[in-house]
């Protein structure tokens, strides 16, 4: 609409003897009038004629003018068109309540010829400058968009770079810690593993020696009697070869940490080497262990494993398993959220998995690999944003939102692969990795 056209004028009125003088008074203005008798038939005049002021009566059958005021006000196509009330209501409460609604002024009946004439004048003229100072508005966004294209296009370069710089800080700062715990944890493993070597030897012989003692000296001294009791040394002597073997379980397991540790934080930024896919999940599930085990809270999150016969692929491993960490890591965050709700018995119920499967495709020369778990799924409106940078469902300080962001990128733009996620609510969630074996 231009603004050399007539302004329309919709007065909703049930009483026709109101709408002939409100018609009457403004006839000779020059504006346009359309009427309405009741609510329901005025919305829809409404959304057709798109007028430039609605004078509304409040008393009316069906829908009264509060509800038909609410409903223009909630309704995209009018609900910017100024709303003034007809009433011969006094009390103050409902002319509040009509300017709460939305409406931007009121006329009391009996109609004043001059007031309702000066109040349309009035908020005609400031429909006429609102509508100009949208198209101002909107004349000025389109110059900013057309001049801001090249600004847009810097800005989604920086972010790309700020997130590689992200990734690549983080995988370095990582894979120095991580290296150097595993170095310091490697050299005290190392020498009790030594010491319990030669100790189990050593004990294995003082026990010889002590059976022999007891078979060829069945009767010895009250004192040598009374220390034994003491020391409950037919205990000891089957203890003690128990106590070494699970200090020996201890080392090794100490051991096999200190050896995830190492696989999972290689140093390969460089160059892409050929790796173990099965062994880089493993590494990642080791260190990931304290967080699947049973607590007081839930039982033991399970991981069931599906590994098909793999090739060696060409990649950068460690920061494939940065990827396969931030996928397990959001799966047992999900787990642990939706458990929860729920009671420990209930939770024993319906244990909670992880199932992860690896398949290699000969035609294609691809791998595969997927993580489902039987969570509560993801609703679409979340599915849709989840890859995106700083995007997080999680509270202030469990969630930076770049995670998945950095594994897409470390997938698709580092190893050429993909990486998607299929999830419906109350069926799990599945993340799957593509990648070719090169």
């Amino acid at each position: 609409m231009t603004y050399s056209e007539q302004p329309i004028i919709l007065i909703i009125d049930d009483n026709p003897t109101n709408l002939k003088v409100l018609s009457g008074a403004i006839a000779d203005s020059g504006w346009e009038i359309l009427v309405a008798t009741d609510g329901e038939s005025a919305i829809e005049q409404a959304e057709y004629a798109k007028p430039d002021l609605i004078l509304l009566d409040v008393m009316m059958p069906g829908i009264d003018g509060f509800e038909t005021c609410n409903q223009l006000k909630q309704n995209p196509a009018t609900h910017e068109i100024p709303i003034v009330f007809m009433t011969a209501l006094a009390d103050t409460v409902d002319k509040v309540k009509g300017l709460s609604l939305g409406a931007v002024d009121y006329i009391t009946k009996p109609f004043q010829t001059e007031e309702v004439l000066a109040r349309v004048e009035v908020h005609l003229r400031m429909r006429l400058l609102n509508k100009q100072l949208a198209e101002q508005k909107d004349e000025l966004e389109k110059r900013v968009q057309e001049r801001t294209s090249e600004l847009q296009t810097a800005l989604s370069e920086l972010q790309e770079s700020q997130l590689q710089l992200v990734q690549t800080e983080k995988m370095s700062a990582l894979g120095e810690l991580v290296a150097g715990v595993a170095h310091e944890i490697n050299n005290p493993v190392s020498f009790i593993d030594g010491n319990l070597e030669f100790l189990e030897e050593n004990t294995s012989d003082i026990i010889k020696h002590l059976r022999l003692y007891q078979k060829y000296y069945p009767n010895p001294q009250i004192e040598i009697i009374k220390n034994a009791e003491e020391i409950e040394l037919d205990i000891l002597i089957e203890d003690i070869p128990q106590i070494i073997y699970s200090m020996k379980i201890g080392v090794e397991r100490i051991g096999n940490i200190s050896t995830s540790l190492r696989t999972f934080s290689r140093s390969d930024s460089s160059s892409k080497v050929a790796c173990d896919i099965h062994e880089g999940i493993d590494s990642t599930l080791m260190i990931l262990k304290h967080r699947l085990k049973a607590n007081n809270k839930r039982p033991e999150i399970k991981v069931l494993k599906d590994y098909d016969e793999l090739p060696l692929v060409k990649c950068y491993s460690g920061q494939l398993n940065q990827v396969f960490m931030n996928i397990i890591s959001n799966s047992i965050d999900a787990l642990d959220d939706y458990n929860s709700h729920f009671s420990y018995e209930e939770k024993n119920k319906h244990p909670h998995n992880i199932l992860i499967t690896t398949e290699f495709y000969s035609d294609s020369d691809k791998v595969s690999i997927s993580f489902k778990d039987n969570g509560p799924g993801i609703p679409d409106d979340i599915l849709k944003s989840i890859f995106e940078q700083f995007f997080t469902t999680k509270s202030v300080g469990k969630g930076t939102g770049l995670g998945l962001s950095i594994s897409r990128q470390i997938v698709e733009e580092k190893h050429q692969g993909k990486l998607t996620c299929n999830s419906l609510p109350g069926e799990g969630t599945k993340f799957t990795i593509e990648l070719p074996v090169e």
